[in-house]
Formats: structure tokens, sequence, C-alpha cells
């Protein structure tokens, strides 16, 4: 990257630096207090994974840091297992990161950078719908200047509606908050106003000249002078698996969210990014948070656009950003004593509103319902019972949603139709004509364990179906892609049974490395070499000329 550094881009990634610091600094503060880590931290985990990234990652314009879509999963790790302790909290986070850290390197290490193209889309819509609803219902106490012990989004609403039934909520506190919002949200449409920014310092302004504090309205304080040290983060007597598992998660959908703003960006500045690469850029950004205090980071949507708008060229523009936010920490600390709790939840809340996805999922809901109820599902679960079942049962619900379409896939009798070349299925062509003593039988799937013992009944069934007596089924295996060793052991147990009733087996159009297979598996031995066709005419063909058929395509 040095090597191609153009000294002409540098004015661009200075004063899109310093632009990108007026967002860096509020947001940082906000999402780290949104992951129950104090605000301080947000900083420290804005400043060390900016350098590493610039170091390993590959995307020139791609900024990271904390997340929104991150806190609820981080949260519910550190409310579990903190107890309350705000060292304790943040020690929790690093070791999250350090394992998201881990994971993802590995990962990308390995090339595995397909892993995130396991979940479906309307999937991955449940699960961040569900993240952005318990991100947005863990801010709404600080909002009201409300302190509750939190237990789930649904059962925090209970909670948050009790204690303001019972007078404990800071209406001024409301006003701050939901004044900052509501101007977040207006600024938002113009992308080149620094809304969050603006907010935020007429929010901290209030306070300070009205006294608000007097009146209950809580503020960040004063936070501690210098910069984040180097620490092996852990823990003892805590639930590791717990940690390990929050890690992994949130590895999950930080790679999830930056390989899809990296390709997108590539595609814009037409410079192709490694994935495998952008995962092992992340992982490293991940571990270096970990290792100097930080909490598990992700790639930017809100702040990206700031850096290209402001004219970023290459990475120096969180370099730059990142230096200007540690200048802050070093002198200038209390410069944000008053800025306001309810004014962080705004940002917050502001960034949760941002994740949610209906537009296309009523698209979904029009074309494809089930797979509409399948986001609705994943939703619920992060809903009910928290952002960590919440990802296990989006993982879960993608492998069975894959399952299923192999478990049960579509199959067919084929029959010669007129007017259109080839054969179809007998289905959709009724007066479609059929081989005499032949039934050609589609099966449009691999063949593994789960659909195996399907496969030899559906076979079964057309054979007893067909119209005249069966001499021959030709298997048109084209669709077949694979084979296991349950579905070959099902092939040879088909192959007896069809031979006990007079009737052979045969294949047409299957693939070599499936054949390669069958072969690995002692199949070819018991069924011949002769039994497979190149095509479902020349099946046919063979079929015709061996049993002296008279029958004319």
């Amino acid at each position: 990257m040095l090597r191609e550094y153009e000294a002409k881009w540098l004015p661009h990634d200075l004063a899109a630096g310093l632009v990108l610091t007026t967002m860096l600094v509020p947001v940082g503060i906000a999402y780290a207090e949104a992951s129950g880590v104090p605000g301080i931290y947000g900083l420290y985990a804005t400043i060390i994974p900016l350098l590493a990234y610039a170091l390993f990652g590959p995307s020139r314009i791609l900024v990271l840091g904390p997340d929104s879509a991150l806190a609820a999963p981080i949260l519910a790790v550190v409310v579990q297992l903190s107890a309350g302790d705000p060292a304790r909290a943040i020690t929790v986070a690093s070791m999250m990161a350090v394992v998201s850290g881990v994971v993802c390197i590995l990962a990308g290490v390995l090339r595995l950078g397909f892993i995130t193209e396991l979940l479906s889309k309307p999937i991955r819509y449940g699960y961040m719908n569900g993240i952005a609803f318990a991100v947005l219902i863990s801010q709404l106490p600080k909002l009201f200047g409300i302190s509750i012990d939190s237990a789930g989004p649904l059962r925090d609403v209970l909670s948050l509606g009790t204690a303001i039934q019972a007078g404990q909520a800071n209406w001024y506190s409301l006003a701050v908050g939901a004044g900052a919002l509501v101007l977040i949200l207006l600024l938002k449409r113009f992308e080149r106003v620094p809304g969050i920014l603006i907010a935020v310092v007429l929010a901290t302004l209030a306070v300070a000249l009205f006294g608000l504090e007097d009146f209950g309205v809580k503020v960040l304080g004063k936070m501690p002078q210098g910069l984040p040290a180097f620490s092996l983060p852990w823990l003892s007597g805590v639930d590791l698996a717990n940690i390990a598992l929050g890690g992994c998660a949130v590895a999950l959908v930080a790679f999830a969210d930056t390989s899809v703003l990296s390709r997108t960006y590539a595609a814009r500045m037409k410079r192709p990014v490694d994935a495998s690469q952008e995962m092992v850029g992340l992982g490293a950004a991940n571990l270096a948070a970990g290792l100097f205090q930080g909490f598990p980071i992700s790639s930017s949507s809100s702040r990206t656009p700031v850096a290209e708008a402001a004219g970023a060229r290459t990475q120096l523009t969180g370099v730059i950003g990142a230096l200007a936010v540690a200048a802050l920490l070093l002198f200038a600390p209390d410069l944000m004593r008053h800025l306001p709790n309810s004014a962080l939840a705004a940002v917050v809340i502001a960034a949760a509103i941002g994740l949610f996805e209906f537009a296309d999922l009523k698209r979904i809901y029009r074309i494809q319902q089930w797979e509409f109820w399948l986001s609705m599902a994943c939703f619920a679960g992060v809903a009910v019972f928290g952002a960590i079942p919440g990802i296990c049962l989006a993982v879960g619900l993608a492998v069975i949603e894959f399952l299923w379409d192999g478990w049960r896939p579509h199959h067919a009798v084929l029959g010669r139709a007129e007017g259109v070349r080839g054969y179809h299925d007998v289905q959709r062509y009724p007066n479609a004509r059929r081989v005499p003593g032949l039934v050609l039988f589609r099966w449009d799937a691999p063949l593994f364990f789960a659909n195996a013992e399907l496969f030899q009944e559906c076979v079964l069934a057309a054979i007893e179906a067909s119209p005249t007596p069966v001499r021959r089924v030709v298997v048109a295996a084209e669709p077949v892609t694979s084979v296991d060793v349950t579905s070959a052991d099902m092939l040879r147990e088909l192959d007896n049974t069809l031979r006990d009733r007079g009737i052979e087996l045969h294949f047409a159009e299957m693939k070599d490395p499936v054949k390669d297979k069958l072969k690995r598996f002692e199949l070819f031995d018991q069924l011949g070499q002769d039994v497979f066709h190149p095509t479902v005419g020349a099946a046919v063909d063979d079929y015709l000329s061996d049993h002296g058929v008279d029958w004319t395509a």
C-alpha cells in the first residue's frame, strides 16, 4: 500500500481523517455503553483496530470500530459474567475480542470466507432485525434515565413499563435524549452534515449550560487521561464456554457485515478484495482490540460513507482518525465530561433503526411465504431468548433450510412431449409419451444420508405407477452432484431389489466425479460399466435396442 501511495492523496486523507474523527468519538463511546462497558473503552476499541486494519486489511477505504450490530451479543455475555463490575466487564469483552480475532484469522488463513454465505438472506434479515430490536430496547432505559437489570428484550420492556409507572423516569433525560434522536434522524438524509456530532454537542451544551446534572440527568463524567495499555485479558472462575460462544457469534456477525460492505466498496472503487484476507484483517483488528483493553469490533456502514464523502483515498484516513482520537485522550480527556447518557442512547437507537429491514421482507413474503416466516422465527428467537441464543438459532435454521431442500427434493418421471425437445416431467406434460417398459426417473438433488431412503421409495413408487410392466429404470442423474456412503449402500440395495424383480437399474448423464465416488464405494463391480449412458436419449436408444421395443421418439 505504501509503495503505491501517491503524494496527491495526502491532503484528501488528512482532511477525511479529521472529519472522520468527529464521528469516531461519540459513536465509539455510545457503542461501548451499549455493549455494557464504560465509554472510554469505546475509544480504545477505535484507536488500535484502525491501526491494525491499516496494516493487514485489504480494503482501501473500510473503517472499522465499535458497531451497533455487535452491541447486543457483547452485552448478553458481559451482563451475565461481569456481576456489575466495570473492570470485569471490559475483561470479559476483551476476551471475546481475542476469541473473535483468533477465529477470524484462522478462518482467513484456511480460506473459509464462504462461511457467512451459509446464512440465507431471510435468516440474515431476521437475525439483524432481532439484533436491532434488542439494541433499541436495551437503550430505552438510558433514554428515560432508568436503571434496570437486563433479562432479555421482552422482559426489559415490561421492566421499563413498570419503572415508568412507578415514577422513576427522568423527563429531563428523556427530553435531551429524544431531542438528540430526532435531530440525528432529521439530519441523516444530508450525507455531508455530521448529524451525530451536532446532536451530541448540542446535548452536551444543554446539560452544561442549564445545569441538568442537578436534575438527575446522568452524564459520561471524567475520562482517564492516556492511551490504552497492552494487557492479556483473563478472568478465572468464569464460564469460558460462554465467552467462546459469544466470541464466535460476534465473529460471524462481524464478518458477514464486513464482507458485504467490503465487496460494495471494492466494486465502487474497481479494486477487487480477497474475502479471506478481509477476514484476516478483521481478525487482526479484533485481536489488537482485545489485547489493548478494547472489545469486539466490526466494519461500519455509517463511518465508512463519512470517510468516502470526505474524500478518503486510503487507510491513512483511518490512521489519522485514530491518532486524532489518541490526541484527544492525551490532551483533552475532560472535553466530554458533560455528555449525557441519554444522548449516547439516542446515537445507538438511531443506528439500531438503520439496521431494520422491512421493504425486502415484504417482497419475500409476496414471493416465498415460508422463507418470510423463517425470518420471523429467527427474529422471535433473538427477541425472546437474546442475541447469543438467537445467532445459534439462526445458524441452526440455516442448516435446516439447507438440509430441507436436499431432504425432500423435486423428482419426476420423464416422457417425450410433442413439440419439445428432450424428455420432460409427465406431471407438467400430461400428454407426454412414455417408453413402454421403461421408467425414466429424475432426482433433482445430491444423494446423501437424509434423502437416500426417500429416493428408493420414490423409484419403487414410480415402478408401481408405470402403465406398462417395467423392464428397466434409468435414473437421469445430471442433477445428482454427489453421493455418500449411505446413499451408495442404498443404491446397492435398490439394485438387488430390482434384480430380484427382473428389472435393470441404469443411469444417464452421471457426472464423472460422482462415478469416481461410486468406484471408491465399490459399487461399480456390482452395477457394471455398461449401465451408464452419456445422455437420456442414448439411454432410451440402448433400451429400445436391447429389448427390441418398437417405439419412435
